[in-house]
């Protein structure tokens, strides 16, 4: 059995990990799987008829409480609460995978580019990077929800702005430290092109600590959004989303009605650490300095 287990590629050096990485990664997984059903699923449950339209008022709106019939409650509006935090699912993951994809393919490539050649297109996009870094994310993505307009894809454009830098400093850095290792002098010695060495050798080598960097990125922008949406900046009114729905609780709250602010930032804060656990395990197992020894 020991011998047979030993011939498995990667058994082994999974053994190696530490057991609380892999079982974050885990918790993580299914946390956000949730949320990917119920993104996916909420169109079907509707057609179906077991949730409401999410942006249909209901006969008899007034401040339900969680009941058989609405199981988190209704909205001051006259919104189902269970069918909008179903909905929210879906507009938060939307947002975010672009936000996240965007930032990934403009920032990696720059930090490529920029980390290699140097000079003063390094020093540029350098100084550039850092101005748009130092800003604080939701600051940034607030002013740029004024100039872009509401809109999922607005939306995601604010955010992607915000996490270029991150993905461009974090990979500048490790392009910088690896063009001079032998394996990238001979490619150059042999006269391999600069796109043939960016794309074969230096990308593969310096795409390691992206994933963690973009499932954290992808955690806080669950958080900026819904700063957004509680600011009535994010999507457009009515559309399901957790921010905005925390924002028309907040008036409910002193009188006692809880669960229209509950089920929301529930679903919102649920989905953050789902993403960061992710990103934690992930980067216990990607990063040979954050392993635990023994």
């Amino acid at each position: 059995m020991t011998a047979t287990r030993s011939r498995i590629p990667g058994l082994q050096r999974l053994a190696q990990y530490p057991r609380l990485s892999i079982q974050m990664m885990v918790a993580g997984v299914l946390i956000t799987l949730v949320f990917v059903l119920a993104a996916l699923f909420a169109p079907l449950l509707q057609s179906w008829g077991l949730i409401q339209d999410p942006i249909e008022a209901l006969a008899n709106p007034i401040h339900q409480a969680p009941s058989a019939e609405y199981w988190f409650g209704t909205s001051r509006q006259g919104y189902d609460v269970f069918s909008r935090t179903l909905y929210g699912s879906q507009a938060a993951l939307q947002v975010v995978v672009v936000a996240t994809l965007m930032s990934l393919v403009v920032g990696v490539p720059l930090g490529m580019v920029s980390g290699y050649l140097g000079g003063r297109l390094d020093r540029v996009l350098l100084f550039l990077m850092d101005t748009i870094y130092t800003l604080p994310g939701l600051l940034l993505s607030v002013t740029l929800a004024f100039v872009v307009g509401k809109g999922v894809f607005n939306a995601a454009i604010a955010l992607s702005i915000a996490y270029v830098p991150q993905y461009y400093r974090v990979v500048r850095n490790h392009t910088v430290s690896i063009k001079t290792e032998l394996f990238i002098e001979a490619a150059r010695s042999m006269g391999a092109s600069t796109w043939r060495v960016l794309s074969k050798y230096l990308f593969f080598n310096v795409i390691q600590s992206v994933p963690v960097l973009f499932t954290l990125n992808a955690a806080d922008a669950v958080l900026v959004l819904g700063g957004l949406g509680f600011l009535g900046l994010g999507l457009p009114e009515q559309t399901p989303e957790w921010g905005m729905d925390l924002r028309q609780a907040l008036d409910a709250l002193p009188t006692g009605i809880w669960w229209t602010a509950l089920f929301p930032g529930l679903a919102l804060t649920l989905l953050v650490v789902g993403l960061s656990l992710i990103g934690e395990g992930l980067n216990e197992l990607i990063n040979p300095l954050s392993r635990q020894e023994g």
